[in-house]
């Protein structure tokens, strides 16, 4: 199932999406069959690339995701933290891919997104100096899987070894959500993921059962404090955001059709 899904929910995405009706349609155009499909076809595939490369649509649609629960703050040495905060034993990162192509340190390895989540987790742990950390992710083709990436960039970060725990063997934020329970039981942690991506691996680890602290990073978008005419033209970034929230989206309604959140 879990490969089914990676496999046909790609064409859902905005830019596949366009690319197959924009062929299918040139195809049915030059057939001279259906002329009419083709030019329907072409016509909604410009459509969604414009719809979905736009600055002002695409914040629109991924600022709910990244609102919905406040970043964790800045603290001084010896503030006291917050009771949520103070009682998490874990800081746990969902994965967030890598690459394996050549020999650079483990943190050029890292996605932009993982790096973004790892470092916001090693921040917090110098908060937590009893919590451990927990990385998680699969590898490819036989190369190191991302919850050892993760934890050679945390080392690196200056991060104890001996203080990290990998589950290597979680494909996807549902199966990500089931190993922390088997792992973490009933202890509290601090979830740190993307902001956009927060609001589902909340619910899913809700319906496990566990105790997470929301810990939002990784933002793709902020609210321009003044608007401009260029707040409302296209942009590469501004496919990737509505890109997230599709996929998001999609997770959302696949995990509650099984009764997983």
């Amino acid at each position: 199932m879990f490969w089914l899904k990676k496999f046909f929910s790609p064409f859902l995405f905005p830019l596949p999406f366009a690319l197959v009706a924009g062929m299918a349609g040139l195809v049915l155009v030059w057939s001279r069959r259906w002329p009419r499909a083709g030019r329907t076809l072409l016509t909604a595939a410009v459509l969604v690339l414009l719809v979905a490369s736009n600055k002002w649509v695409s914040g629109r649609l991924i600022a709910p995701l990244e609102s919905s629960y406040p970043a964790v703050g800045d603290f001084q040495p010896g503030q006291p933290l917050p009771g949520a905060l103070a009682a998490c034993q874990y800081v746990v990162v969902l994965g967030g891919g890598h690459d394996d192509s050549d020999a650079r340190p483990a943190l050029s390895h890292l996605g932009t997104s993982a790096r973004a989540r790892l470092t916001e987790a090693v921040r917090l742990l110098r908060l937590l100096p009893a919590a451990r950390l927990v990385v998680s992710g699969p590898g490819d083709y036989g190369g190191p899987t991302h919850a050892r990436v993760l934890t050679d960039a945390a080392v690196s970060l200056g991060v104890d070894r001996a203080r990290i725990r990998q589950i290597d063997d979680a494909h996807d934020t549902e199966e990500e959500s089931a190993r922390l329970r088997e792992v973490l039981g009933n202890a509290p942690f601090a979830l740190v993921t993307s902001a956009w991506h927060l609001p589902r691996a909340i619910a899913l680890c809700t319906a496990q059962g566990l105790h997470p602290l929301p810990c939002p990073t990784d933002y793709l978008y902020t609210t321009p404090a003044h608007w401009h005419g260029s707040d409302f033209t296209w942009d590469v970034p501004s496919l990737e955001r509505s890109t997230a929230v599709v996929h998001e989206y999609l997770g959302r309604w696949w995990a509650r059709l099984r009764g997983k959140a």
